[in-house]
């Protein structure tokens, strides 16, 4: 039931999110359209009250659970982000705004940009931790919560591995395409020769 009720949640995002900007861009109804981008933080209250009531209704926590919480960690973190850049695109493809901003392709702009993302990933690491401690401290059983245990382990596995991604290209910046040059590099170079 969790589990269709995950995929569920992941349809009605997308389902609103497209009838959000649909009405805000195409039909020139844009309160309308904030009214049901707004309502996708709901599609996450369900989930969590849907998985509340499994576990207090005495179903065994297991990786179902688990996997809810992770999921609304990460909408969490980067929800707010996808609905911005598709925001951006929707109004300039269908509203006549200028091109949304494309992040930056190197240097440490580059990094900075990663890390904000991994901050996200952050974020979604932290909202499903707390939310497994919950539901361990509301099961209050240590023989039944290992698979709830294990998923803690797995939010901070993917945000360990996504930030040692992103503080890479602090390590490793991207060099300038052929042709462009890095403004903070010469900046540098004019201050070692002065």
């Amino acid at each position: 039931m969790i589990v269709a009720l995950i995929a569920a949640c992941e349809i009605g995002f997308w389902v609103l999110l497209a009838a959000g900007l649909g009405a805000r861009y195409l039909l020139k109804m844009p309160r309308t359209g904030l009214a049901l981008l707004l309502c996708e933080p709901l599609l996450e209250v369900v989930l969590l009250v849907a998985t509340t009531l499994d576990l207090k209704n005495g179903a065994d926590p297991n990786w179902t659970h688990g996997l809810a919480a992770l999921y609304i960690g990460y909408t969490v973190g980067h929800g707010h982000r996808t609905v911005k850049w598709l925001d951006g695109h929707a109004a300039h493809r269908f509203g006549g705004a200028p091109p949304p901003r494309k992040p930056p392709r190197d240097g440490m702009a580059r990094a900075r940009h990663e890390a904000r993302i991994w901050l996200g990933t952050l974020i979604g690491a932290v909202v499903a931790t707390v939310l497994l401690q919950a539901a361990i401290w509301y099961v209050d059983d240590p023989s039944r919560v290992t698979s709830l245990e294990s998923w803690r382990y797995t939010a901070w596995r993917a945000a360990g591995i996504h930030g040692l991604i992103a503080l890479s290209y602090f390590i490793w910046p991207r060099k300038s395409s052929a042709g462009e040059q890095d403004t903070t590099v010469t900046t540098s170079k004019e201050r070692i020769q002065s």
